[in-house]
């Protein structure tokens, strides 16, 4: 054994609300007001804490971007007089401060010989944690530690990260947005209701906090069931108009002949059952949000009538709208916000002649698309905890002596392991099937039994498809093959040994090989 084990880390915001979640009032206050947190705390260990309450180190060094006086409360909080190295980073995703910082760091620790260096991949940015795997991978013999939840891990890297991953994250078309990744949406004021804390997802959150701060329409793209309104909703909670109301209109839901009335509003005697003047979306709204969804579903006239009002006349502000009640001649004018959310393909759309193109760029001055759950595998954990967390609730509420449904590992794995068509919605509708037919905890079997007869996700399915008209065998084999490296890279989080073990592959090499033939990110 070592004479002594190091441990580095960043301190992240999860770990300082963690913090404050124990803290007494005042000092709370003081805390979500420097991090511009306004959501509700949650009484939990953070990152940090749940590693050192697991593992032993003789000496921790933490690096931190925060003020002074949180690091003087975390370090009080954390106990075991940590070392605390205060870096100044004008952008917590900027690669060449990061490493300044780390390089600094560890030149203070002197000659590590005879110790056991490790490196804390979970706090930060995905920048920090990057850094961490160059710098352990190239200058140092380290272990590697992360966590999720409260539970925290050893965890392999593969040398060949270096030659996939990071320059993917370096190189990525995204890369000069990596500031707006910086933060989990649990971490940004309006978004703590959304759970998740992959790449992608906060992207997509970073996005949505910058462009609610802007009086300008916000078009929501992502597939059913990715959470558009629920993305809607926190621009709206995360914006000045926080205060007005947030008015969700259904475009498809509403007959074509009731969407106007629905909209403007009408007087009464305006059609048959228009017994009384009814105020519409855009009065109700003013001051807030009108959240337009499914706005592909849109007919052709109230298109034009949409177009019309989204223009605000000269010398307005750009939520000044102007519309007249069906039924009336007199203008009425509102200040209105315009998000809309689609699953269609607008521009296809468009060039089909169904969907005006001076309405989209109308709506699409900011767009922001949302991932499709089969790009955040690394959320579903999460997401599974989160959903039967609610689920449990609501079926309490109707059920007295109601016992709570836990779901088994084995159960989680093959969630992950699924492609989830439907997305958040087809999850959350599978967890309430097996929640009430599961007798004890939720099993393989229940997940199994209720995914059997949706499209896209029995994998038994592979051997029923229809020969002729297109079929290829050795596409057919591909994607088969594809989905259990998936599911392989996934289960063995990215070790690439583990995963070829699980395959029945001899080498890695072999499997990494297969990975790159087919296309399958190195998770």
């Amino acid at each position: 054994m070592p004479a002594r084990r190091i441990l580095l880390s960043w301190i992240g915001t999860t770990d300082l609300l963690s913090m404050a979640a124990d803290l007494e009032l005042s000092q709370q206050n003081r805390v979500c007001e420097a991090l511009k947190f306004g959501g509700v705390l949650k009484k939990q260990n953070g990152p940090i804490r749940t590693l050192l309450e697991q593992e032993s180190f003789q000496t921790v060094h933490l690096l931190s971007n925060y003020a002074a006086f949180l690091n003087r409360l975390f370090s009080k909080w954390l106990g075991g007089s940590p070392t605390i190295h205060m870096v100044q980073l004008d952008d917590p995703t900027d690669y060449v401060g990061i490493f300044a910082a780390v390089n600094g760091t560890l030149n203070t620790l002197g000659d590590t010989s005879g110790t056991e260096l490790a490196f804390y991949l979970s706090p930060g940015t995905p920048a920090m944690a990057a850094t961490w795997i160059l710098v352990g991978k190239s200058r140092h013999d380290v272990i590697f530690y992360q966590s999720h939840g409260e539970q925290a891990w050893k965890t392999e890297v593969p040398y060949d990260v270096i030659a996939s991953f990071v320059p993917e994250l370096a190189s990525s078309p995204d890369s000069s947005l990596q500031h707006l990744a910086a933060k989990s949406p649990g971490e940004i004021r309006g978004f703590e209701q959304i759970v998740g804390n992959s790449r992608v997802l906060r992207l997509a959150a970073g996005r949505a906090e910058k462009a609610a701060l802007r009086d300008v329409p916000i078009l929501i793209l992502g597939e059913s069931g990715t959470g558009k309104e629920m993305f809607a909703r926190a621009i709206h909670d995360a914006s000045r108009r926080k205060e007005g109301q947030y008015v969700p209109i259904n475009c498809a839901a509403i007959p074509q002949t009731l969407l106007a009335s629905k909209l403007f509003g009408h007087l009464k005697g305006a059609f048959t059952g228009a017994t009384k003047d009814r105020p519409g979306a855009f009065q109700q709204a003013h001051g807030g949000t009108i959240f337009l969804d499914e706005i592909g579903e849109c007919p052709a006239d109230m298109q034009a009538k949409l177009l019309r009002v989204l223009q605000p006349p000269p010398g307005k502000g750009p939520c000044y709208r102007e519309f007249t009640p069906v039924g009336g001649d007199v203008t009425v004018h509102s200040d209105v916000r315009i998000i809309a959310a689609t699953n269609e393909d607008l521009i296809g759309e468009i060039n089909a002649g169904r969907f005006r193109e001076d309405l989209f760029y109308r709506l699409a001055v900011i767009k922001l698309k949302l991932p499709p759950l089969r790009d955040r595998k690394t959320d579903i954990s999460a997401l599974v905890d989160a959903l039967l967390d609610e689920i449990n609730s609501e079926f309490r509420s109707q059920e007295p002596g109601y016992v709570d449904k836990s779901i088994s590992d084995s159960a989680k794995r093959f969630v992950r392991s699924c492609r989830w068509p439907g997305n958040v919605r087809q999850l959350r509708n599978t967890l309430v099937e097996a929640a009430v037919m599961a007798d004890g905890s939720i099993g393989v079997v229940d997940i199994k039994a209720a995914i059997a007869d949706v499209p896209g996700q029995n994998r038994n399915s592979v051997v029923d498809r229809p020969l002729g008209d297109g079929f290829c065998l050795q596409e057919l084999l591909e994607d088969v093959q594809r989905q259990y490296l998936e599911r392989a890279m996934d289960e063995s989080r990215g070790v690439k040994k583990r995963a070829a073990q699980l395959l029945g592959i001899a080498n890695y090499q072999t499997l990494d090989a297969q990975l790159k033939r087919l296309a399958v990110s190195n998770r």
